[in-house]
């Protein structure tokens, strides 16, 4: 489907902003070996993973999205409920702010312009089909990846793989990372345990040792219900072609 412009925020949308955020990224990485999430040291590859909140970067936080290679260098991917749901529609006045810690936004935050989801999600909020490919304004004459650089996509990659998995919790005011295998939940879902992914971390890509990007928290439950266990859509051909159809 094509891309859809996110819409001019207004003040009467405010009950309905609340309540998607409420059941945005309800994302949760859980205690496989007892193993929680730290908090992800400084590194430029980490700037490339920011926080998606309402207006500003100081803003209601929604998600985590992270920047994504692609030839505009304004792309970005994340759950498809952090960014519409059939209840709701599209979140309006979104920024993502890469590189957010405690208060500090080192590269500026860089405004929502469209959202693409597959049309099985925007008709039923399938679980199948939880990613979005977002694009974004520049800023001050620059795009994002240009700023900050971008993760390949990766698809096709299988289980088992090596992946660490970045983002931010609503109630932190800075990233958190952990590392572990991927497993299978189903052929098209997969899963991630470890602790500390919280409301806010949906959207949270899982990269692997090569940098590619090949799932992000969401999918089967939208993300997962309990801090223990994230969950992801399998990056595959699904994916591949809403990021064609995401590229116009």
């Amino acid at each position: 489907m094509p891309s859809r412009p996110v819409r001019t925020a207004r003040a009467a949308q405010t009950v309905a902003v609340a309540a998607l955020l409420l059941a945005a990224a309800i994302a949760c990485g859980g205690g496989e070996g007892g193993r929680t999430a730290a908090v992800a040291p400084q590194n430029p590859a980490w700037d490339r993973i920011g926080t998606l909140s309402v207006h500003t970067s100081q803003g209601p936080r929604a998600c985590t999205a992270s920047v994504v290679r692609s030839p505009r260098r304004n792309l970005l991917v994340t759950a498809a409920h952090c960014v519409q749901s059939r209840r709701i529609g599209l979140l309006d006045g979104l920024v993502f702010t890469p590189g957010y810690r405690n208060g500090y936004s080192p590269y500026g935050s860089w405004p929502v312009e469209s959202v693409t989801v597959d049309p099985r999600w925007e008709a039923d909020d399938d679980p199948e089909y939880d990613v979005a490919f977002v694009t974004v304004r520049p800023v001050n004459g620059q795009q994002v990846e240009d700023a900050v650089g971008g993760n390949p996509l990766g698809t096709d990659q299988g289980f088992g793989l090596a992946v660490s998995v970045t983002g931010y919790p609503n109630e932190r005011d800075e990233p958190i990372t952990c590392s572990g295998l991927t497993a299978s939940q189903s052929p098209t879902q997969e899963r991630f345990d470890c602790g500390g992914y919280t409301d806010g971390t949906s959207g949270s890509p899982w990269l692997t040792t090569n940098g590619r990007v090949i799932g992000v928290i969401g999918g089967y439950q939208e993300g997962g219900t309990t801090p223990d266990t994230s969950y992801s859509i399998t990056f595959d051909e699904r994916v591949a072609e809403l990021y064609q159809q995401a590229l116009g």
